[in-house]
């Protein structure tokens, strides 16, 4: 009621109404590690399209599988990824381009060969005593620099970015806005190819032209003349090229150290549905022991791990023996124990033709395939349906690397193996629903993709979406908000069709009351929500029963 009643007359009071909807997770934003072009190494970067990839990670690269993964899955019907780039330097190198313009040291943005094409000119075009006034700087202090790349096939260098105004002075007695155009805060802020590195041991900029001594933030009685360097621009109205200096280079292969570490680097991404993790080299194989790493931390993040099949199954016979006993963890691609459920294995590869090689068809891992038509099914129909069936078909591929067979799927489905497969008409298509503890022999309760995800997508966003009951006063009042929000999420995807039954009390149901929650809960501070619901299973068989109906023989 109102703080205080003083005067007689009406008084308004807005009653909350203890409604806190639960929204639903994105299920299918898709985690890619590996190499690319060019890109900030370990920073989750989102992109939406395989335009944002082209644009900052520099697009196909025909030595970095994983460039090939993100197209496949944008192709296939993928919407949102995130992008790992790893790096792995040299020794004794940090594969960062480094240049020199008229005496302005200049690296590139990120390590890679991408840099090598790189040119940096700097002139002092256009820059007049008005601009300067502006400032509050003399015209000599301003110069402009452009940033241009060779392209093969073309007489003039393209230009990439003109950065215009710039300035060395760095007086902190300076107005704001002559300290704004200082090189290093506006390469820093708005330069995507170079960066000024020009720095002293103590960390300090190391500026030409300019008072390092200078700290107070009023300008000093009688600043001391500048030292006497060469000018770091050319004259007005000419320009000044760039000096040769440290190449850039791509790295070596990477290592299973490098690799984790990208999966340490996905700690700072807030959500991810799918990890996938394409060997770093052309035909190689992305480690065992990498994917087990990555499907505990799957596990760990509420993620599915799409498993690509190794270069060595070449035929059903060698799949079976390589994937060997998930239980035992025995096989050159075990994945043993309950992570298993956040995992899948498809087999085999595909064909495809490469436009980095006029077109010659090669062999491709079919992870970012995968991974795309889950988003597409997620779309379409809704995280409770597998990915699979005559729906799914593999788009951009020529063909499949192993041609299966109904009795190839009879002997690799039973042990948790998803088979792509061939069919006339419909061409190429994903033909099985199941993780890696999909094996009929282990019986678990997630055997099915569908299943796994659509629990993954409820643990999320019931996680998410019931933050507001922390430090509530724990008794009947807030269970009874915990089950109306609670409750409603879960009926809003039963009315979509996300679970069995005709009825939501056969759907699913919330239980947070006494029973859930005693008072030895209430003084620990605990409150216990039960969250339960009826799956759909998919019918991965098909049984029609035909009965020939016998003729009336009494007539």
């Amino acid at each position: 009621m109102p703080s205080a009643l003083t005067y007689p007359g009406v008084y308004i009071e807005e009653i909350p109404s203890g409604v806190h909807t639960i929204i639903g997770v994105a299920t299918s934003i898709t985690a890619f590690l590996g190499r690319a072009i060019s890109g900030p190494p370990n920073n989750p970067t989102m992109i939406n399209s395989f335009a944002d990839f082209e644009r900052q990670f520099g697009g196909l690269g025909i030595d970095f599988p994983m460039s090939y993964s993100v197209r496949d899955f944008y192709v296939n019907g993928g919407s949102q990824a995130i992008i790992v780039r790893l790096y792995k330097a040299k020794d004794g190198g940090s594969g960062i381009k480094r240049l020199t313009v008229n005496g302005l040291k200049l690296d590139s943005v990120n390590p890679g060969a991408w840099a090598n094409t790189l040119a940096v000119t700097a002139d002092q075009n256009e820059i007049t005593d008005e601009v300067a006034k502006r400032y509050g700087l003399a015209k000599s202090d301003l110069f402009n620099l452009t940033v241009s790349q060779t392209v093969p096939g073309q007489d003039q260098p393209v230009v990439l970015e003109r950065l215009t105004n710039l300035s060395f002075k760095q007086d902190d007695g300076l107005p704001a806005m002559a300290r704004a155009r200082r090189v290093d805060r506006v390469l820093q802020q708005s330069s995507q190819y170079v960066r000024f590195t020009a720095t002293k041991p103590d960390g300090k900029l190391d500026l030409p032209n300019s008072n390092p001594g200078a700290s107070s933030p009023a300008p000093p009685a009688a600043p001391p003349p500048a030292p006497p360097v060469a000018p770091p621009v050319a004259p007005a109205g000419g320009a000044g090229g760039t000096a040769a200096d440290q190449t850039g280079d791509d790295g070596q292969a990477l290592d299973s150290t490098a690799f984790k570490s990208g999966l340490s680097a996905l700690d700072t991404a807030d959500l991810f549905n799918l990890l996938c993790i394409p060997p770093d080299t052309r035909g190689g194989d992305t480690g065992a022991d990498v994917y087990q790493a990555a499907m505990a931390y799957c596990k760990a993040r509420r993620a599915m791990l799409i498993v690509d099949p190794p270069a060595s199954w070449n035929s059903a016979a060698t799949a079976k023996a390589g994937f060997g006993n998930a239980q035992s963890g025995q096989g050159n691609l075990a994945l043993p124990g309950d992570g298993a459920r956040n995992a899948a294995v498809y087999f085999p590869r595909v064909i495809q033709p490469d436009p980095l090689s006029q077109g010659q068809l090669d062999t491709f891992v079919p992870c970012g395939i995968v991974a795309g038509l889950m988003a597409a099914t997620d779309a379409q129909r809704g995280v409770w349906k597998a990915p699979a069936g005559l729906a799914s078909g593999l788009v951009g591929i020529a063909g499949l690397q192993v041609k299966l067979t109904d009795g190839d799927s009879g002997t690799l489905n039973p042990l948790g193996i998803n088979c792509l497969r061939a069919f006339p008409i419909v061409g190429a298509v994903i033909w099985g629903a199941r993780t890696a503890r999909g094996a009929d022999l282990l019986a678990d309760e997630y055997k099915y993709v569908p299943v796994r995800r659509l629990a993954l997508f409820i643990e999320e966003s019931l996680f998410r979406g019931t933050q507001w009951v922390v430090f509530e006063p724990n008794d009947e009042p807030l269970w009874s908000q915990i089950r109306l929000n609670v409750g409603a999420f879960m009926h809003n995807l039963f009315v979509q069709g996300a679970f069995q039954g005709q009825t939501p009390a056969a759907a699913y149901f919330v239980k947070c009351d006494k029973d859930t929650t005693t008072q030895n809960d209430i003084d620990r501070g605990i409150v216990n929500i039960i969250v339960g619901f009826a799956p759909l299973k998919p019918a991965e068989f098909v049984v029609i029963k035909i009965q020939q109906i016998a003729g009336n023989i009494l007539t």
